[in-house]
This record gives C-alpha cells, sequence and structure tokens, in this order.
C-alpha cells in the first residue's frame, strides 16, 4: 500500500510517498481502509519538527473510512463499519492501524469527507466554545484566522450560543466568507489594526474571550481587546511561537485567564470522544454547522496540501484523498 513518510524534518518536499507493506491488526485495533484523510497545521509542526517526533514519521492524525479487518478483542467497531477517528499517528496512509476504542462510527447522511473534516477541528471548535471558555449569551469574542477550518466553526458554534462575533482574516475573499458563516464584524488585519477595531466596535469594553491560533504576530496586541477577568485562548501557532513574556501583564490588564489547550485532553477517555464527536454530527446532520471542504488533493500530492496550508491561502478544511 501507499503511505507518506518523513525521514527528515523540512519543507514540503520531504514528505515522500512510498510503497509499505498492508499492516494487520493487533489485540484491540482495526485496519481502517482510508476514504478521506485530514490535513492539519499539527501536520506541519511534525513535519518542520516545531513538535518533535521520532524520524522516520508517517504523519496526519485523522482520517475516515470502513474497517477493514478487527483484532482480538475488538467490541466497539466491527467489518465494514464506517468510522472516524482523531489523535491516532500514521493517517496519510491507505490503510491506517488505529487503536479501536479512539474509532466512533459514522452516522448515515454523512459522507467521509465531512467525517474526516469533523474530527479534528470539529472537536476542536467544539472544545473551545464549550469547554474551555463556555460560550455564554451575550458575550463577545475574538476569532483571528476566522476564514480557516477551525475558524469558520468557531464563529458558528459562537453563534449558537448566542455570542456577538468578530473574526480577523487577510482578504475581502475571506471577510465575505467569515460574514456568510455569521460573524458580525470582520476586520482585515492587512488593512486595519484589529486591536483598534476591536476597541472600536466594543465601545472600549473589550471581549469575554480571544480564540488565537496565530500566535506571535497577535499575542501580545489580543491581550489587550480583553475585558476584565477575560480569557486568552491560544491554541495555535501558524505565525510562530508565541515570546517569553512576564506572567504579571495578565493581572495588569485586568486579572486575565491565559491557557494553551489541546483537544487530546479533552477527548482522553471514549465517553469524552464519543460525546463530542456525535454532537458535532448532529450538528451537521442537522444543518446547524457547515463544514467547508476546502481543497482537495491527492494523497501523492500531499506535499501542495502543506504549501497551501502553511501560506495561509486555504480556506475551510484540506483533505487527501487516497
Amino acid at each position: 500500500m501507499k503511505a507518506i513518510k518523513i525521514n527528515k524534518n523540512g519543507g514540503p518536499e520531504v514528505l515522500i510517498s512510498v510503497e509499505v507493506e498492508q499492516p494487520t491488526p493487533g489485540p484491540g485495533q482495526a485496519v481502517v481502509e482510508q476514504m478521506a484523510i485530514g490535513v492539519n497545521f499539527i501536520d506541519i509542526y511534525h513535519r518542520t519538527g516545531l513538535y518533535p517526533v521520532s524520524l522516520p514519521f508517517t504523519p496526519g492524525l485523522e482520517g475516515a473510512g470502513k474497517v477493514h479487518a478487527v483484532g482480538e478483542g475488538v467490541t466497539e467497531v466491527s467489518v465494514g463499519d464506517r468510522v472516524a477517528y482523531t489523535g491516532v499517528s500514521g493517517a496519510y496512509a491507505e490503510l491506517a492501524v488505529v487503536p479501536a476504542e479512539r474509532l466512533v462510527k459514522v452516522p448515515e447522511g454523512i459522507d467521509y469527507q465531512h467525517a474526516a473534516a469533523a474530527m479534528l477541528q470539529g472537536m476542536t471548535a467544539h472544545y473551545l466554545a464549550t469547554t474551555t471558555y463556555p460560550i455564554q449569551n451575550g458575550d463577545t469574542v475574538l476569532i483571528h484566522a476566522a476564514a480557516g477550518g477551525v475558524g469558520l466553526l468557531l464563529v458558528q458554534i459562537a453563534k449558537m450560543r448566542g455570542a456577538t462575533v468578530i473574526g480577523t482574516v487577510s482578504t475581502e475573499e475571506k471577510a465575505a466568507l467569515v460574514t456568510k458563516h455569521g460573524a458580525d464584524k470582520v476586520i482585515l488585519y492587512t488593512q486595519a489594526d484589529f486591536e483598534k477595531e476591536v476597541s472600536a466596535f466594543t465601545n472600549g469594553s473589550g471581549v469575554q474571550a480571544v480564540y488565537d491560533s496565530v500566535g506571535q504576530t497577535t499575542f501580545m496586541k489580543s491581550l489587550n481587546c480583553i475585558a476584565r477577568l477575560g480569557y486568552m485562548v491560544s491554541f495555535g501557532q501558524s505565525s510562530g511561537p508565541v515570546s517569553p513574556f512576564e506572567p504579571a501583564i495578565l493581572g495588569q490588564k485586568g486579572s486575565l485567564f491565559l491557557t494553551r489547550p489541546s483537544l487530546f485532553h479533552y477527548i482522553a477517555d471514549r465517553q469524552s470522544l464519543v460525546a463530542r464527536s456525535q454532537e458535532v454530527f448532529s450538528w451537521i446532520a442537522a444543518g446547524k454547522l457547515h463544514m467547508r471542504l476546502g481543497q482537495i488533493v491527492k494523497l501523492s500530492d500531499v506535499a501542495d496540501a502543506h504549501r497551501a496550508l502553511e501560506g495561509r491561502k486555504t480556506t475551510g478544511k484540506v483533505l487527501l484523498i487516497p
């Protein structure tokens, strides 16, 4: 079967398609025949070495497909089941070995591409908006990179929970997309100072929470946008890691809360994984949450997908098709 390997850290060119032996499941495992594979920024961090992994390495942390085989003791799924997963390395391949307890069943009416798109980004948006800082009716929140995969979902979930939503984007096209998905105010950070725009929009009162996946270029200015006792939710670093700073700044700016969450802590047990995924699936099925499928490329063209995502040239979800 075909799989993507990284033998050394570097640019997209280090993603190599190779022929590998077809896997067999061990006890408690299932082999999934992949129909769609999600591409995420964490894959880029693994490729570059920002998040170190042992090499050689097959990237990718989510996919959707059919159960091809099961190992001894598996009770969660059966051969032929439609399933999806996230948080398991090795997704950039035609077949993936996944612990059965990390698989969730995909409801009828949701195709494999939407299922794959919903796992990492859908559940990330879910936990950020419902648990990390549980958005309340009447809140105002700032969402950076609002046209991205997680950003568009966060906008929609925040509106579902009764918030006023401010989003930042880089282009007019992305601004129109974010407005279409419900944002109340969209700021082109390439043309305006988002800190000043947020202050003007909120009459100087600030927002209850900032959801920031950008990192270095937005972090410090974002602190100035937050209301007293508000939350800085830093969940990514597409522009680079945040520079060290003195924690006393949080007190000076209004006793702010800072958190750097990870999805995998919020779905560490199977009960949480199933509950979050099924609620996301239910929102999609009911038409309450719209997954935007962006760039869809062949598995062998994965380097192009990484270049587009890394260059912030995508909107919505980037998928690979084996």
